[in-house]
């Protein structure tokens, strides 16, 4: 099905570190943008390549409006984000369209979740956690493990430890690889041990998993010898 591109207007950019934005865009045609957490969007971009579009993932939950939040990270060898950092200002209109996917959340949350996730991979799971937290969803206990390789990089740190303090059944675990140890008091390594740990009595639970494509391929593995079926896994690969 061909997609149909409509323009966005940039609203806001906040540089979160040298390698990463978040952008903001708003729908002027629309009074409210419709879309499900964990969808994302293709973003049409002027460069010479077979596949002028690039696929982002919304980071923000739906509400009551028409803007919505990107979060990339820049890929100096590519065409597209080098673009993006060059080009993309407050106020101008880019190609957008979507919303796109089905990874999404069921309608009722009856086991545990827990969204793991590296990189920028975090967003489609930090849409899904806002949308339950703001609408009061009925829920389980929710674990959102978080992997990267230094403290530095963990995305929306503050806000998932603000998280944590104000609900009692959602546990934020970053886990780094390559952080200093002497600076670093919490989990060290690979995701893997820790969701591992989390559910060694193999309770039934729902694993939703998005970023780095050798982190899900390990882990769809890992979850399946635990005895979780392929319906209880969701992925979305970021290469």
């Amino acid at each position: 099905m061909k997609q149909v591109f409509y323009d966005a207007e940039i609203i806001h950019i906040i540089d979160e570190s040298e390698a990463v934005k978040r952008f903001f865009f708003r729908m002027p045609h629309l009074e409210k943008f419709h879309f499900k957490p964990g969808q994302f969007v293709m973003v049409n971009l002027p460069i010479e390549s077979k596949i002028s579009y690039r696929s982002y993932s919304i980071a923000s939950a739906p509400g009551n409006d028409n803007v919505f939040e990107l979060i990339i990270v820049l890929n100096p060898p590519g065409l597209g984000t080098p673009y993006m950092w060059e080009n993309y200002k407050v106020g101008m209109t880019v190609p957008v369209a979507g919303p796109i996917g089905k990874f999404t959340l069921p309608e009722k949350l009856e086991h545990d979740l827990c969204l793991i996730a590296t990189g920028t991979g975090i967003a489609p799971l930090r849409s899904m956690l806002h949308h339950v937290i703001n609408n009061d969803i009925e829920h389980h206990n929710i674990y959102m493990v978080f992997g990267s390789r230094y403290e530095k990089d963990l995305l929306y740190k503050q806000e998932m430890n603000m998280f944590q303090e104000q609900h009692e059944k959602f546990r934020f675990i970053p886990v780094l690889s390559r952080e200093d140890a002497s600076t670093w008091n919490g989990r060290t390594g690979y995701v893997h041990s820790v969701y591992e740990e989390i559910f060694a009595d193999k309770r039934p639970a729902s694993f939703y998993l998005c970023g780095w494509k050798n982190m899900i391929l390990e882990a769809r593995d890992r979850l399946t010898g635990m005895g979780y079926t392929k319906e209880h896994i969701k992925f979305e690969l970021y290469d």
